[in-house]
């Protein structure tokens, strides 16, 4: 009896150990050039090097073993804190709605109760979807 998956892909040669390993030290130097570009552009107004210094270390986390155990430790510790790193992550991420709940954490931490816009803008677009769909 045939292996079926050799009989779907009969061409597809084995990945060879050197190439798996450039290809982790590649992503490993390239998020590491990202951080660095991340800390570069941080002093600029807005929140530029945020976002850049965070993709720099998705890199280095997909390619490090030792990044690996450093995040689930950090998971262990801070699950708020990781939560959305993690759906950033994912094959099919969910950019807006992980942005959207960072802004409104963001909002919550810098502004006082009757100051916070965005969570009073949802709550009125929930309302008005709702008496839309009624």
């Amino acid at each position: 009896m045939t292996y079926a998956p050799a009989l779907i892909h009969p061409q597809t040669p084995p990945r060879s150990r050197t190439l798996r390993v450039v290809k982790r030290w590649a992503l490993m130097i390239g998020g590491l050039f990202v951080v660095l570009l991340g800390i570069l552009i941080a002093p600029l107004p807005g929140p530029g090097g945020i976002p850049v210094i965070a993709v720099g270390l998705m890199l280095i986390l997909k390619s490090s073993y030792w990044a690996k155990r450093q995040f689930i430790r950090a998971q262990y510790a801070k699950p708020k804190w990781v939560y959305p790193f993690r759906r950033l992550m994912r094959k099919k991420p969910e950019i807006a709605p992980v942005f959207w709940q960072q802004a409104l954490r963001a909002e919550k931490v810098v502004l006082k109760r009757p100051r916070r816009r965005l969570m009073r803008a949802r709550k009125g677009l929930r309302r008005y979807f709702r008496k839309l769909f009624r």
